[in-house]
């Protein structure tokens, strides 16, 4: 299974702002983004004024990024989404929002993207009582997802949740059982629920030319 293998650091400093890959990491002082704010390279100036179009890339690099996603999977997903009814930059978010991964991560069972997707790749989340070890797997309104730890591997889950709990919330379209890792989707995620400031009408720019 593809997926990136470079500094993750870097891809916060080509963003101009943290996109938070590494977890808890990113919230102390040896976070990159925090120590080197300027792009990578080598004797990179202070960043000059973007055209119209490097703004476009640089959010959807932005978002790509974000939920740890390759090229050929995040166009995937934006074709989807303009196939759909309504706007498209809303229903990118609502889908990207509402993959699996995505969903134990924002629940604070797990401190990045990254981590949650080895917790569903290694088969401890059930979605409505079925084991589901797709990261990229759609949850739906209604349904009910159960992380299902053993062994240490439970007391490692308890400690994220504490851990999390101080620096981040859970979303109001998610509704948290802690003590016995369980998730509701109460509602279709929007985008006020993101805590990284996205501009997807930029995306969908992009990709219309």
């Amino acid at each position: 299974m593809a997926r990136y293998l470079e500094a993750k650091c870097k891809l916060c400093r080509r963003a101009d702002m943290k996109l938070f890959l590494k977890g808890v990491r990113c919230i102390t002082e040896k976070c990159s983004f925090a120590k080197r704010p300027k792009p990578p390279g080598k004797a990179m100036p202070s960043r000059a004024k973007l055209t119209n179009y490097a703004l476009q890339l640089r959010e959807k690099q932005k978002l790509k990024n974000m939920y740890g996603m390759l090229e050929r999977q995040f166009r995937r997903f934006f074709t989807i989404a303009n196939r759909s009814r309504g706007v498209t930059g809303k229903t990118l978010i609502r889908l990207l929002e509402k993959r699996l991964d995505n969903v134990v991560y924002r629940s604070l069972f797990a401190s990045s993207r990254e981590q949650a997707r080895q917790i569903v790749l290694h088969g401890f989340v059930f979605v409505s009582g079925k084991r589901v070890n797709i990261p990229s797997y759609i949850v739906r309104q209604g349904q009910n997802i159960e992380v299902k730890p053993k062994g240490k591997f439970q007391q490692f889950i308890k400690d994220n949740i504490d851990l999390n709990s101080k620096d981040r919330s859970s979303p109001g379209w998610l509704k948290i059982d802690n003590s016995n890792f369980k998730i509701d989707i109460v509602r279709e995620p929007e985008k006020e629920d993101l805590v990284i400031p996205i501009d997807e009408q930029l995306v969908v720019e992009l990709y219309s030319k």
